[in-house]
């Protein structure tokens, strides 16, 4: 028997960013062997691939609009490419992130991540490639507890989601 859903038969969606898959993708990974740990089901959770951070907002607003969804979250290295636009993406992105949970009621977390100083050397590559593994699990954790503080004030007298609360 497989794990319960997340939330009323609503399911979670992942978001993750083309530029640099190979890091991304493991904040995918982390976060769904964590979301396992915490009973919800692989099978339970969406993935969509999106080419960069910037796509991000546009696809969690309609992820969110579609009602399917206990929570979104999301996934991305935006690093700078020298021509000085990251923190602007960057900000755009999270305050995007933000907005669709706000107009929504859809908890959008996100582990989009912005470094100082990133280089392609190996050194930053296999830095970012394991910390990522930690935001992914810390990402689910976050995206878990969200899902169970908003179930409470939604129904206070009733108990929340077997498979989290913990």
């Amino acid at each position: 028997m497989s794990p319960p859903s997340a939330a009323a038969g609503k399911r979670i969606a992942f978001i993750q960013a083309g530029w640099h898959r190979d890091i991304v993708a493991q904040c995918r990974l982390s976060f769904i062997a964590e979301m396992a740990v915490l009973g919800i089901a692989e099978s339970d959770i969406d993935v969509i691939d999106v080419a960069g951070a910037f796509e991000i907002p546009l696809h969690a607003q309609v992820l969110a609009n579609s009602g399917q969804y206990a929570a979104i979250a999301a996934s991305a290295l935006v690093v700078d490419g020298g021509i000085y636009r990251h923190d602007f993406v960057a900000d755009a992105v999270i305050s995007g992130m933000m907005q669709v949970q706000l107009a929504t009621g859809v908890p959008v977390l996100s582990a989009v991540l912005t470094p100082h100083h990133f280089h392609a050397g190996h050194e930053h590559q296999e830095f970012y490639f394991q910390h990522f593994k930690v935001k992914g699990a810390e990402l689910a954790t976050a995206c878990a507890a969200t899902i169970r503080s908003l179930q409470r004030l939604e129904n206070p007298a009733a108990k929340p989601h077997a498979a989290l609360a913990a």
